[in-house]
């Protein structure tokens, strides 16, 4: 008998959640009873999210730029009138905006943007959580989800893997300092998941390259896994929710791969 976590109310903020990866993490979440509150720049998207999420559980959704420090700050402090405080972020990341693009096609400002998206923001939200955790006596848990090109760099997404490897960094640093108080982070190296995002970057590389692109999906998504299939929502559910359990406690800082195998590095 197949026994999932029940979180039992926790309140979990997810970023990026108006669609693919967020969105669906959201919804495994809620599934196992958390309460969460969704975020993205996109009031369109958001608002659809929001609506078809309402059947799983209680969601909210607040507004939000992830590039500026304001919109951080509101954020947070949004979500926590929402959900009567904070138990855990789910980070999650938008793409930038210039990729897929190789290294020598971006300008000063698609590093400026890449920074803030993958560094800044997940760093200072972090901060701003933390303040708020060790004023009130909270525990809480961080969940970051990054991707395996961290380990494997592929080429169009140089910017993002640069910019984002340090959540590896953050997530271990972190539970060193903080985790006598009961606060703990991860992270999480995701490998091909189904999402719209990752059909309409591919869906440009095969279009510089002069490629159908079922023949890229075939070969860089699907083949590079022995599955030969992208992750399950409900397997990546599973693991996140085991995560924000008290069963993941001595797992503090810990790094996860979840990749169906596909990348070939042993070690970070």
């Amino acid at each position: 008998m197949r026994v999932e976590i029940d979180l039992k109310g926790m309140g979990v903020l997810v970023t990026a959640a108006s669609r693919g990866v967020g969105f669906n993490v959201a919804k495994e979440l809620l599934k196992r009873n958390a309460r969460v509150v969704l975020s993205s720049h996109n009031d369109e998207n958001l608002q659809r999210a929001m609506k078809e999420l309402a059947g799983f559980g209680e969601v909210c959704a607040v507004k939000t730029d992830l590039r500026r420090s304001e919109g951080l700050e509101n954020l947070i402090g949004r979500s926590w009138e929402l959900l009567g405080g904070v138990d855990a972020l789910v980070w999650n990341a938008p793409n930038v905006s210039c990729e897929p693009c190789l290294i020598h096609e971006a300008s000063y400002s698609d590093w400026l943007e890449s920074a803030k998206i993958h560094s800044i923001a997940p760093g200072y939200l972090t901060g701003l959580l933390l303040r708020r955790w060790l004023e009130t006596g909270r525990k809480g848990v961080l969940v970051y989800l990054n991707s395996v090109s961290i380990k494997e760099p592929m080429s169009p997404l140089l910017l993002a893997d640069t910019t984002r490897a340090g959540l590896i960094q953050l997530a271990k640093g972190l539970s060193r300092a903080y985790g006598k108080e009961g606060i703990r982070a991860y992270s999480v190296l995701l490998g091909s998941f189904d999402t719209p995002g990752a059909r309409e970057n591919l869906k440009k590389v095969a279009g510089t390259r002069g490629e159908p692109f079922e023949k890229i999906w075939e070969r860089e998504v699907l083949g590079r896994t022995p599955l030969h299939r992208t992750g399950r929502w409900n397997e990546l559910g599973s693991l996140i929710a085991f995560l924000l359990s008290d069963q993941a406690e001595y797992m503090l800082g810990s790094t996860v791969v979840v990749d169906g195998a596909m990348t070939r590095a042993v070690f970070l």
